[in-house]
């Protein structure tokens, strides 16, 4: 009796357990700022890893890594290189665009063919962000802080 008086408390405490642990990965929202006009903006801001992969008719340049500064100014920002790539010094821009509530609203990424329109897409935690540049890379960035 006393032993599954026991195990039946050890069965309660590791599912209340688990259902902190649940809540507590569900409250990690998204950093966000607050801008003078009152509007409410993701923040990205930060060092992020970054890892480009060539796809498509760019495939033959393959993939790499870099770590970027992104710096934000209200809604808009502009990602720094701080580690120089095959193509690119390091110090040089790589991304450029524009946040809203709902994350990246505009995101032109600077390649070696020039700036490029992409789609970018911010993790539900805010600590990923994914870039796609249609049939020619995309990148996978993990917030270092």
């Amino acid at each position: 009796m006393l032993r599954s008086k026991l195990f039946a408390a050890l069965a309660v405490t590791l599912f209340i357990f688990g259902i902190t642990i649940a809540g507590m990965a569900q409250t990690q929202k998204v950093k966000t700022i607050t801008l003078p006009s009152g509007e409410e903006v993701v923040d990205i801001s930060g060092l992020w890893d970054t890892q480009i992969e060539n796809i498509g008719i760019w495939s033959a340049e393959g993939k790499y890594s870099t770590v970027t500064e992104i710096k934000q100014e209200g809604s808009s920002f502009v990602g720094i290189r701080l580690k120089a790539t095959p193509y690119h010094s390091a110090g040089s821009e790589t991304l450029r665009g524009e946040v809203d509530k709902n994350g990246i609203k505009k995101l032109q990424c600077i390649t070696g063919m020039g700036p490029m329109d992409a789609v970018g897409q911010i993790g539900d935690d805010g600590k990923t962000i994914t870039i796609d540049i249609p049939d020619k890379g995309r990148s996978t960035m993990t917030r270092i802080e």
